[in-house]
Order: structure tokens, then C-alpha cells, then sequence
């Protein structure tokens, strides 16, 4: 009975040093991703294939990404007019400034902003 507490007071401590250690992990992580809250961004429409467009990102004159395609969606063309990716370009760019790296754009984000059906 004595053996069966002590390892139920083992796994109970590991278990609690661990969940620790990733709460602290996500903490440093979300710091990371804020180092472009203060930066300055620049988008560059680019041609991307059968006449579509695609953008890149740059942070302090580097570029961070480059997106041919239209993001979420299999396929190598990219958004039917210069406007539709300056667009998400500016939408990328307001999600990095809120932390998230990469910034993840939705199929309901491109719905909202009337780019795919």
C-alpha cells in the first residue's frame, strides 16, 4: 500500500513538473513571436502562375514570406487580381504584428474578405 502512494505521489509530481514546463515553454514562445510587433513591414506584389498574383512580406527590408499561392488551398495559382493580394498581404501582416508566425489565413478569413466562395 505504501509502495502503490508513493508512486501515485511520483507520477502526480511528474506529471505537474511537466504540465509546468510547457505552460512556461508557450509563455516564451508567444514572446518570440511578438519580436515584429514594432517592425516595419513592406508587401510586394509578385506574378504567380496562368497570370494570377501572389505577395511577399518583409520585415526591415528581409523577406519573411513568400506566397505564390493562395494560402489553404492545394494548387500552385495564386488570387485573380493585384487588390485580392494586397489584401491578404496586409491581412498576413496584421497577424504577425499580433504575434502569430506563420500567420495562418483561413478559408472563412479569404470568405470574409469575398476571395473564394
Amino acid at each position: 500500500m505504501k509502495k502503490a502512494v508513493l508512486l501515485l505521489l511520483f507520477c502526480l509530481s511528474a506529471i505537474s513538473i511537466f504540465a509546468q514546463s510547457k505552460r512556461d515553454t508557450k509563455v516564451a514562445d508567444n514572446k518570440d513571436n511578438r519580436q515584429y510587433s514594432n517592425t516595419k513591414f513592406e508587401y510586394v506584389v509578385i506574378d504567380a502562375p496562368n497570370k494570377t498574383f501572389g505577395y511577399d512580406i518583409s520585415a526591415e527590408g528581409k523577406t519573411i514570406i513568400h506566397q505564390a499561392s493562395i494560402p489553404g488551398f492545394s494548387g500552385d495559382e495564386g488570387f485573380r487580381t493585384k487588390n485580392d493580394a494586397q489584401k491578404v498581404a496586409r491581412l498576413a501582416i496584421a497577424k504577425i504584428q499580433r504575434g502569430e508566425m506563420p500567420p495562418t489565413i483561413t478559408p472563412d478569413e479569404l470568405k470574409k474578405l469575398n476571395l473564394v466562395k
